[in-house]
């Protein structure tokens, strides 16, 4: 496993990533892509499922190591903003608030945790240290709106409510950042999603999805920022219906 470490100095320069409703087609982007996360859920309102790990090798997706189990939001899941638009449909939308999970295809930008950087040398994407001064606002009217800042860089701290990225618990231990409502960002349409640390099995969380610590670990063992990783996180009924569309690995449910 290579040992590279991508630290930032400066905290809150996130989004940054293009979304592809400002770019080239889904299918032409996911062709780009060589790494993908696949959590799936019986149906909307479900709160457990499994996370899948796939690796593109010539033109076929191969399921890398077991599957996992994970919680995600205590309402769901939503359609959110990522590399897909959300349909015009009667299907929930992610939105501020609403204990979702969004639903789509979404870019895995980077990770967090609470080591220092020198201290997770297996980690390639790129890494934050989460402090007591760091956090991610979730609050409509900021400036900063489902950005990660560091308060003490911010030049106007603006917001009234945030996560604190450095938790009580070992919840935010280690994760991974979901590129969901990024670039732009809509204010309302839901901030601050991740994949981390569950509190307990079978636990939902507010919106992001969680799992045990050796699946974390796992998966940002294996994420690798060269392999352009996106999560793809659907119901499995459309997860079917996707397949064969979005160029989807097979699935046996």
């Amino acid at each position: 496993m290579a040992s590279k470490i991508c630290a930032f100095v400066t905290v809150g320069l996130f989004p940054f990533w293009l979304n592809a409703r400002q770019g080239p087609p889904l299918r032409e982007t996911l062709s780009q892509s060589s790494q993908m996360v696949v959590v799936t859920t019986k149906d909307w309102t479900a709160t457990e499922g499994w996370l899948r790990r796939f690796e593109r090798r010539e033109r076929d997706w191969q399921q890398i190591g077991p599957s996992v189990r994970v919680v995600v939001g205590r309402t769901g899941l939503g359609w959110g903003r990522g590399l897909t638009n959300p349909p015009a449909s009667s299907d929930p939308q992610k939105r501020e608030g609403d204990g979702r999970s969004p639903a789509g295809v979404f870019r895995l930008t980077y990770a967090f945790g609470y080591a220092a950087a020198d201290e997770v040398r297996e980690i390639k994407l790129p890494y934050i240290q989460c402090t007591e001064s760091v956090e991610c606002v979730d609050d409509t009217n900021s400036a900063y709106y489902n950005i990660i800042k560091d308060r003490r860089s911010a030049e106007k701290v603006d917001w009234k409510s945030s996560e604190k990225m450095r938790m009580s618990d070992d919840e935010y231990k280690l994760g991974v950042f979901i590129a969901h409502n990024t670039s732009p960002t809509e204010p309302g349409a839901g901030s601050c999603v991740f994949m981390h640390i569950w509190k307990e099995p079978g636990h939902p969380t507010s919106g992001c999805t969680a799992m045990s610590m050796g699946g974390i670990e796992s998966l940002l063992g294996w994420l690798d920022p060269r392999s352009n990783p996106v999560l793809v996180q659907l119901p499995q009924e459309v997860y079917r219906q996707k397949q064969i569309d979005w160029m989807l690995p097979a699935i046996k449910f």
